[in-house]
């Protein structure tokens, strides 16, 4: 099988990054992120693009926000190093979307369609360890350790208002680039309120179908 071009679509708490990593092991492709394609591109040349600043390090360094060209370019450059790949958190926006059409051609866009509640309950139910990082949760994921379980603490982006707040940002602004690829009948919908094996054994068969 030719390595698939995937797209991959949800909300925060929808799954993306555990199912990523499952399409990453069974097909053989690469991940990728704008964080990490920023992190890998910190010092790129942006001295043609009429930008504030020369590289994408020095608006991370000074904690703005990178502006989408620079970003657009960024996964440009990621793409095309990559014979497959499953992209993800990239488009944000409808205009995020439009410049993908230029870059690559999809094999799949896959939706991790999840209700709100259960992203709101998988959320908020997260825990951290502090001395290690571990992300934990209270009913899916709880640690075995008595110890660690007595240490963990919720992160102040976990709170039931900031992850309300967190979902209505999402919903505003990429809800649309769902509207878009659904509209051009690429747009693959998987339940993602199902335990993640099933997920899975759902993305799994819709890309084999797809590729």
């Amino acid at each position: 099988m030719v390595q698939p071009r995937i797209l991959i679509l949800g909300a925060p708490g929808a799954g993306k990054g555990t199912q990523s990593a499952n399409i990453v092991d069974e097909f053989d492709v690469d991940h990728i992120t704008t964080g990490d394609a920023l992190r890998a591109n910190k010092g790129m040349d942006l001295s043609d693009m009429d930008t504030e600043y020369d590289t994408p390090g020095e608006y991370m360094d000074q904690g703005e926000l990178v502006p989408d060209k620079v970003v657009n370019a960024i996964v440009d450059e990621a793409l095309s190093q990559a014979d497959g790949f499953v992209l993800d958190g990239y488009p944000r926006n409808l205009d995020q979307a439009e410049e993908l059409e230029d870059m690559t051609d999809l094999d799949v866009v896959l939706y991790l369609d999840v209700d709100e509640e259960e992203l709101v309950h998988r959320l908020t139910g997260r825990r951290l360890d502090p001395e290690t990082g571990d992300i934990y949760h209270v009913e899916y994921n709880p640690p075995e350790d008595a110890d660690v379980e007595a240490r963990l603490e919720q992160r102040e982006d976990d709170t039931e208002e900031t992850v309300r707040e967190r979902l209505r940002v999402y919903e505003e602004n990429t809800e649309p680039v769902v509207e878009y690829y659904d509209e051009k009948g690429t747009l693959e919908r998987i339940d993602g309120n199902q335990a993640p094996d099933a997920v899975w054994e759902s993305v799994e068969e819709t890309i084999s179908d797809a590729a």
